[in-house]
């Protein structure tokens, strides 16, 4: 794969779990917390994965209410990512099995009334990130 504006780098020695990548002009570390063998330097991948869907809510939101005129003044987006039993899940099709289950708290500042605040979550449902981690996704690998 050639390296390109859009290629995001990540490498890390054998030594530890620390990874430093790199995402155009942008430095960024991931670990893991010192009781899952890191060192705790960074944010881990699933933390990681939880704020890309933070801030493409808060974003999503923002561009939203700027076009609809609304009087949202800041988004706050609290995410937190667990494991849980497919069966504790009355939602989900699967029912065997552990889910990836993330909660996500979405705190509107603004003069809002009830009907805008509404539309602004379904719209955080609409978020390209939160439509990508609810669809199919292809990845393919390969060595280099």
């Amino acid at each position: 794969m050639s390296e390109n504006q859009n290629t995001i780098v990540v490498h890390g020695e054998t030594s530890s779990l620390e990874q430093q990548i790199t995402v155009g002009p942008h430095q960024l570390t991931a670990d893991e917390a010192v009781p899952a063998g890191g060192t705790d330097r960074g944010p881990n991948p699933y933390d990681l994965l939880c704020a890309a869907l933070g801030a493409c809510t808060s974003m999503t939101l923002a561009l939203y209410a700027r076009r609809k005129q609304f009087s949202l003044k800041a988004v706050t987006v609290r995410l937190r990512h667990s494991k849980i039993h497919a069966e504790d899940c009355k939602t989900c099709e699967t029912k065997i099995g552990i889910l990836d289950r993330i909660e996500r708290e979405i705190q509107l500042e603004g003069d809002l009334n009830n009907e805008q605040r509404q539309a602004l979550l379904n719209i955080a449902n609409k978020c390209p990130v939160h439509k990508t981690l609810t669809s199919e996704i292809d990845i393919q690998s390969w060595l280099a």
